[in-house]
């Protein structure tokens, strides 16, 4: 019997990398969810000189470099910090991680809160560091589907509202200064009531204050940003949420894009262009199948999976209807949510998850890849 995934309990910083199958995992997190373009271009040749070539776009709007080594690192910081993609005050990561719905334009509250919970970012409590703060404040949510301990939202009457993980409604503020307010004084009962041994605000099954009532609905959601032309500009995707820096190069270098926002759906939007670049490696057309598959980085990039996940993803583009998640352990660290169809390694072997999340009861254990393929494509035919 394998043992369990470790759960780290932490996210990986620039500051404090994470040791992985394939070195060290350095993790940028860009300001207010953007970069400039010369930013983009200069984490590019960090990606390519002091790492492996690859940029990752995460699940929480973060951009990670991968096979940093113990030598190469010192020297790719001082080359973050001087692009400004990294603070040159390591006390810094410790704040929360702000993940800002993509698409703000200037003078929304989303950037204006940003900026105003960066500026009190040291009256927050200090929380485990896996905890993390939406601010989702345009006319429609768009971020209730990504991972977040505490939101500021717009409520269904137009107003905004801070809301708590785990709960459908929040509580009703007055203005941006005002939500910024109940956020800080929320972490701060979250952590004097228990939170540190929870983790995660999901997790934490302390009521909240009577201060922070529950009576206010968030807004319809809105949708996600569609690839191709955007308002702002266009919009492209990155199988797996992963490019190869060549590529990424590329593809800013043919546009006029001046910024470019990161979101989390594995999509960016290159903003003040007005056509798509023609680079091979990128997601152009919102009907393909990847955009619904999901797939950790697996071996041998990770250090607990057991099985590679990217080529089997590959495999199955366009075979699956619906959605799928192929995870290199039970950890389901791409896909919290169930999916149609999942595949979670095991001991170099695949176990077979009919709507399930990775952790879920399989219908097959200890496949191959070939005998996971047969499985799936016997249960597709018999649908």
């Amino acid at each position: 019997m394998s043992p369990s995934p470790r759960i780290k309990g932490w996210c990986p910083g620039a500051w404090r990398p994470m040791a992985t199958g394939d070195g060290l995992l350095v993790r940028v997190r860009p300001p207010l969810g953007e970069l400039s373009r010369e930013q983009v271009l200069a984490l590019c040749d960090a990606a390519e000189t002091f790492g492996s070539g690859l940029i990752e776009l995460t699940s929480r709007a973060n951009l990670q470099l991968r096979g940093v080594t113990d030598e190469s690192w010192p020297p790719l910081m001082a080359f973050l910090v001087e692009h400004q993609l990294v603070s040159d005050e390591p006390d810094a990561e410790s704040q929360p991680q702000l993940m800002l719905a993509p698409a703000w334009q200037k003078g929304d509250d989303t950037p204006t809160i940003a900026r105003l919970l960066q500026a009190r970012g040291s009256e927050l409590a200090a929380m485990p560091g896996k905890v993390g703060i939406a601010i989702d404040a345009g006319k429609a949510p768009v971020l209730g589907d990504s991972a977040a301990d505490f939101r500021i939202e717009r409520s269904m009457a137009g107003g905004l509202l801070v809301r708590a993980d785990g709960y459908a409604q929040g509580t009703a503020v007055n203005d941006t200064e005002a939500a910024v307010e109940q956020l800080i004084r929320l972490t701060h009962w979250f952590v004097d009531s228990g939170g540190r041994d929870a983790g995660r605000m999901r997790r934490h099954t302390a009521p909240l204050p009577d201060w922070a009532p529950t009576d206010t609905a968030p807004a319809s959601p809105g949708e996600k940003l569609a690839l191709g032309k955007h308002r702002e500009g266009m919009v492209v995707g990155l199988p797996f949420g992963r490019v190869a820096v060549e590529t990424l190069r590329e593809a800013v270098s043919q546009t006029s894009a001046r910024v470019v926002q990161v979101t989390p759906w594995r999509r960016l939007l290159l903003q003040d262009c007005d056509t798509l670049p023609a680079v091979g490696g990128l997601i152009c057309h919102n009907s393909d199948p990847r955009l619904a598959m999901d797939a950790c980085p697996g071996a041998p990039y990770c250090e607990q999976a057991s099985v590679a996940t990217r080529p089997l993803a590959e495999k199955l583009n366009g075979w699956v209807e619906g959605t799928v998640h192929i995870s290199g352990c039970a950890k389901g660290c791409a896909r919290q949510r169930p999916a149609a169809l999942c595949l979670t390694g095991r001991d170099g072997r695949f176990d077979v998850i009919i709507n399930g999340r990775a952790d879920s009861t399989p219908v097959k254990s200890g496949l191959t890849e070939n005998e996971a393929l047969d499985v799936i494509q016997k249960l597709s035919e018999s649908r």
